[in-house]
């Protein structure tokens, strides 16, 4: 489905990429692991681009991908759910959703999904004319899913969608991640909880300084001591 071959990236001068290849298989659920500044955001801003590629390429269900604009991407189906609460705080939250529609130029159907948004986010509909800047962290990071789906994506990129919960509310965002994966969604997930992200996910890739330094099978990563005590502190 998804295929990074040989992917490098830059910052002016300084390297953020090198050599990066992965592949996201249809309806899997892939992991990007590694500390800040590794270069996982940096990854996913590439396939969606917002950063542009040197050298290698993005490939999506065949299509060459590498450079195209944010709006090319999500027309092809790929949506980024950034890292923070990137929400719009003073629309309400019936309207934020919408605008991850807006691709959709029949209403009845941006209509039809924003009532799928509502069965999967009952929080979201008890708060449908609330003003999207007095939710709560998680209430927004629902929020932010949400309107991502909004755009019926083949592929949903989650960057960091635990950071600053409190663990009730991390157990909630990885119950919904299971819950759209389901229904096929193919998943590439980047995420600092790393015991949480490896349960989750089916095949996992480690990075370090831009590079990919250890990837295979999220048991394989789970079961490695030398991965455990290098990688995902013991």
């Amino acid at each position: 489905m998804l295929s990074l071959r040989g992917l490098h990236a830059s910052y002016g001068p300084v390297r953020a990429l090198e050599d990066i290849s992965l592949e996201v298989m249809a309806g899997q659920i892939v992991t990007l692991l590694g500390a800040n500044g590794a270069g996982k955001t940096t990854t996913l801003n590439c396939i969606s681009g917002q950063v542009s590629v040197t050298k290698g390429s993005v490939i999506f269900e065949g299509e060459d991908l590498t450079n195209a604009t944010p709006e090319r991407v999500v027309s092809r189906g790929i949506v980024q759910v950034p890292e923070g609460r990137e929400i719009f705080p003073k629309m309400t939250v019936a309207d934020n959703l919408l605008l991850g529609g807006w691709l959709q130029k029949d209403r009845k159907q941006r209509a039809r999904d924003l009532d799928r948004i509502y069965e999967l986010f009952p929080r979201l509909h008890e708060r449908m004319n609330q003003v999207a800047g007095t939710l709560s962290g998680g209430e927004q990071q629902m929020l932010m899913i949400g309107r991502a789906l909004m755009a019926r994506p083949k592929l949903i990129m989650l960057d960091e969608p635990s950071l600053g919960l409190s663990p009730i509310l991390v157990d909630q965002v990885f119950a919904t991640i299971r819950r759209i994966h389901t229904d096929g969604l193919a998943i590439l997930l980047v995420e600092q909880n790393t015991s949480a992200a490896l349960n989750v996910s089916s095949f996992g890739y480690i990075l370090e300084n831009g590079e990919i330094a250890y990837k295979g099978t999220s048991k394989y990563l789970k079961e490695s001591a030398h991965v455990r005590e290098a990688y995902l502190g013991g």
